[in-house]
């Protein structure tokens, strides 16, 4: 007989209601778990309480637009969260096309403020492995600034990852922000982490989207984040997304500012490649 343990074929069972048959290990805290009505789910081990609950909340709250596709989350309790799994196939441009369609409807489902969390997640949240806070501001320049750029550039300085000389460029540009950010916007529902990783090409022919990092922001960081890391069909998205929602004149000359602050997230976390990638986008951003 399936011996569950403590694991996460237990974890499964207990927040599914249903026996788990067979568990297989996937990357990192990740397992495949099949239950005994042939269902197969996915069982993530988060490295905290609050890492789990809030990519629970943000994953509801996304399914909650009603427009872009999630995982449908089975349930969430200690470090355990336990969601469908997605069975992958290839991008293509139609896939590319509605993804982009979807992204402008989950925007303009809205957010009560910029750096709202999703209800019910922990205002001390995660994006990826890193922390993210979640504190609200009435306009998106002064709290991007302040709750997303300047934290992770001290956090930068402080590792010796980037000089306190080369920090002022970074705290320029986010003094110049009000005057660089374009036309004001509402807050946006975000996924908040949106790299290519994190869209999944579903077997279905759709694009699916997980492990966000869901916050109220501006739109245009999700699309910051797809040209960042590369995305299949970005044009193909984009069309749709403009189809939709049109994009403020002048965003292609805005996506340094909205990839600043991945770019720090990754230099504090994976080095000096990307803190200098900071830095010649900040200085870019300005000359521009």
């Amino acid at each position: 007989m399936y011996d569950q343990g403590d694991g996460p074929g237990a974890a499964a069972t207990r927040l599914t209601g249903r026996q788990a048959t067979h568990e297989r290990p996937l990357s990192g805290a990740l397992s495949e778990v099949t239950l005994d009505d042939g269902r197969a789910v996915m069982v993530k081990r988060a490295e905290s309480l609050e890492e789990a609950r809030a990519e629970a909340a943000g994953l509801r709250w996304l399914a909650g637009a009603g427009t872009v596709r999630v995982p449908t989350v089975h349930g969430q309790d200690g470090h355990w969260l336990v969601t469908d799994l997605i069975a992958r196939g290839r991008p293509s441009r139609e896939a590319a096309l509605d993804l982009g369609r979807a992204l402008a409807g989950l925007h303009l489902a809205g957010a009560p403020a910029f750096g709202s969390p999703p209800p019910g997640g922990p205002r001390e949240a995660y994006i990826g492995r890193a922390p993210m806070r979640n504190a609200e501001g009435a306009e998106w320049p002064g709290w991007y600034a302040e709750q997303r750029v300047l934290p992770y550039l001290r956090r930068a300085v402080d590792d010796g990852t980037i000089a306190l000389a080369e920090a002022e460029v970074i705290e320029r540009l986010c003094a110049r922000l009000p005057g660089l950010a374009g036309p004001a916007e509402p807050p946006s529902r975000l996924h908040g982490d949106l790299w290519n990783g994190n869209v999944v090409w579903g077997a279905d022919g759709h694009a699916w989207l997980i492990d966000p990092a869901a916050h109220g922001g501006h739109r245009e960081s999700d699309l910051a984040m797809l040209h960042l890391f590369g995305c299949p069909h970005l044009d193909e998205v984009l069309r749709g997304y403009r189809s939709a929602a049109p994009l403020a004149d002048g965003w292609a000359d805005r996506v340094g500012l909205h990839q600043m602050f991945p770019l720090l997230v990754h230099a504090v976390l994976f080095g000096r490649g990307y803190a200098e990638q900071a830095l010649s986008t900040a200085k870019a951003a300005l000359e521009r």
